[in-house]
């Protein structure tokens, strides 16, 4: 069973790497190259290859009517812990199932849906009309930088999207910087941990690999809540003094 949510295809590769060499390097040499294994792209990033992209009927199955029994949307809500005033950023919003789930819990401050296909954004901008809901903002990011304002935002939450980045350092540094002091990041990743979820190895993360990968940018590990079926709910922070490399 391949992962439903990796249709997603938010920070992520989406056509030039599909085999080993055939991406740059950066410059501090984050990435190495590998055979691709069946669901690979053969880029490696701190030991974890990145796996490939599914992508099908997007936007039908973000809006399923089952989701709220299968991953329990409404439990995330309520473990955010979320103040009014907070800024959200949605990283990865596709069609915005989660941004207008977050809105109502921020009325004084907003969430922020970011992606890097504007055919998302724009679907976005028609529900937030339908929907008469002002403080979701959508906002147009690379494979490379969410452009989310520097120290302006309290929380990101990426759902069953991070293992997907085709640049997974660039993409957390441009998080880092736009964390304010002591703002946190949640993940949702399928259990890498666990055979039995039925999901593809490149597809789900370990909390062992998601820290390391989190430490290499500065973030401190908060917490961990395995109250979802069949996914983590993984917390980490930003510390007061990080100092951004961007």
């Amino acid at each position: 069973m391949w992962c439903p949510h990796s249709i997603r295809s938010l920070f992520i590769v989406l056509s030039g790497v599909v085999a080993a060499g055939q991406f740059a390097v950066g410059e501090e040499g984050h990435y190495t190259a590998k055979e691709p294994s069946r669901d690979g792209t053969g880029k490696v990033y701190m030991g974890r290859e990145i796996s490939q992209v599914v992508g099908s009927h997007a936007i039908t199955w973000l809006e399923r009517r089952d989701r709220e029994g299968e991953e329990k949307p409404s439990l995330v809500m309520e473990n955010l812990e979320l103040k009014p005033t907070d800024v959200v950023a949605d990283i990865g919003a596709g069609s915005g199932y989660f941004s207008f789930l977050l809105a109502p819990l921020v009325p004084q401050g907003k969430v922020l849906a970011v992606d890097i296909q504007q055919e998302m954004l724009d679907f976005v901008e028609g529900q937030k009309k339908l929907k008469k809901i002002a403080n979701v903002e959508t906002l147009l990011g690379t494979i490379e930088d969410t452009r989310l304002p520097e120290s302006g935002v309290d929380l990101v939450i990426m759902v069953d999207a991070y293992h997907e980045f085709s640049h997974p350092r660039e993409m957390m540094e441009s998080i880092v910087k736009g964390l304010v002091p002591g703002g946190r990041v949640v993940f949702l990743e399928y259990r890498g941990e666990d055979p039995n979820v039925p999901i593809k190895p490149l597809h789900k993360m370990t909390v062992k690999q998601v820290t390391r990968e989190m430490e290499a940018v500065g973030l401190e590990f908060v917490e961990l809540r395995d109250f979802l079926p069949i996914q983590h709910f993984i917390v980490f922070r930003k510390p007061d003094n990080i100092a951004t490399t961007q």
